[in-house]
């Protein structure tokens, strides 16, 4: 059974940064795509960035610029995906959640719906 652990979530100060890691456990097939997205109360869940199994990488540049960049490591039976996230800011308040799409996409797709498997989020709180 595939599953996802998010942690590095927390509250920091406007400017500061952080770094988020997703971990897929289950033995996933490494060409699977992982992504993240995030969500605030009221708000629709949103597309962050992805990466595939070959390492092509969708950023939403109009959600977050290129403040925040997006890696990937394939190990023995599990993916462990980095959301480095720079010169934050409270409007990038969020519950942060990662997602594996079982598909072999050329590159990302950003559809909520493509994603199969979710991790339970992590908080992230940026203070003015």
């Amino acid at each position: 059974q595939l599953q996802l652990v998010e942690n590095g979530g927390g509250l920091v100060q406007a400017g500061g940064s952080l770094r988020l890691s997703c971990t897929a456990s289950g033995d996933p097939d490494t060409r699977y795509t992982i992504a993240w997205f995030r969500q605030s109360p009221g708000k629709e869940r949103e597309f962050v960035a992805g990466i595939t199994g070959d390492g092509a990488v969708d950023l939403n540049t109009d959600l977050v610029k290129s403040r925040f960049t997006i890696s990937r490591d394939n190990d023995n039976a599990k993916i462990t995906v980095y959301l480095h996230l720079n010169n934050l800011d409270p409007g990038d308040t969020a519950l942060y959640y990662c997602a594996l799409a079982p598909h072999f996409f050329l590159s990302p797709v950003r559809n909520v719906r493509a994603y199969s498997y979710w991790g339970q989020g992590t908080q992230v709180t940026v203070s003015a």
